[in-house]
C-alpha cells in the first residue's frame, strides 16, 4: 500500500506500483468507441501509462494536454490516458480540447486495472479512483519507470518519464 496526499491529507492506494524490470500487467480496459483495448495490442511500441483520478479535474486535464503535446513528437510511442471516467467523457474532453495523440482508456466498467497496478485509492473522497501515476513500458513489455505522485493535486515530472524512454 502506497500512502499519498489529497491536499495534504493522507490517503492511500490498493498497493504498489509495478516494479522497474518487472513485466507490465496485461489489462483490458476500454475505448472511447467502446471497444476494448489490452497491453498487448500496443505490443512492439513504447507505452507511457498516464494514469489519474477523472479528466474532468484541472490537474487531470492538464497531464493528457501535456502528453498529447509531447506524444506527437515522440516515434514509436503510444500514451494511454487511464481513469474511471466513462469512455464518454474522456471522448467529449478530447473533442472538446482537439487532442488527437493520446488514447483514453477507461477502468469503469471492473476497477481491475487499478487494483493490478496497485493504484485504486481506498480510502478518503476519491476512494475506488485511481491515484495519479505514471508507468513507461519498453517495446518488449518492461517497466522503465514509475511515479506514483505523491500529492493527488499535483502533476506528474514529465521530463523523467519521457527521458526513461530516451535512455531506453
Amino acid at each position: 500500500m502506497a500512502s499519498i496526499t489529497l491536499k495534504g491529507n493522507i490517503i492511500n492506494t490498493s498497493g504498489e506500483l509495478p516494479k522497474v524490470g518487472s513485466q507490465a500487467p496485461d489489462f483490458n480496459l476500454v475505448k472511447t468507441d467502446l471497444s476494448k483495448s489490452s497491453l498487448s495490442d500496443y505490443k512492439g511500441s513504447k507505452v507511457i501509462l498516464n494514469i489519474f483520478p477523472s479528466v474532468d479535474t484541472g490537474t487531470c486535464a492538464a497531464s493528457v494536454r501535456q502528453f498529447n503535446q509531447e506524444a506527437s513528437e515522440l516515434d514509436n510511442t503510444k500514451v494511454l490516458c487511464i481513469s474511471r471516467d466513462l469512455p464518454f467523457a474522456q471522448g467529449r474532453f478530447c473533442g472538446s480540447e482537439g487532442i488527437e495523440s493520446v488514447i483514453n482508456l477507461s477502468d469503469f466498467a471492473t476497477g481491475e486495472f487499478g487494483r493490478n497496478y496497485g493504484l485504486e485509492i481506498i480510502d478518503g473522497p476519491l476512494a475506488h479512483l485511481h491515484s495519479r501515476a505514471v508507468v513507461v513500458i519498453n517495446e518488449s513489455g518492461k517497466v522503465i519507470y514509475t511515479e506514483q505522485v505523491p500529492e493527488i493535486v499535483d502533476e506528474p515530472n514529465y521530463k523523467a518519464a519521457l527521458e526513461a524512454l530516451l535512455d531506453e
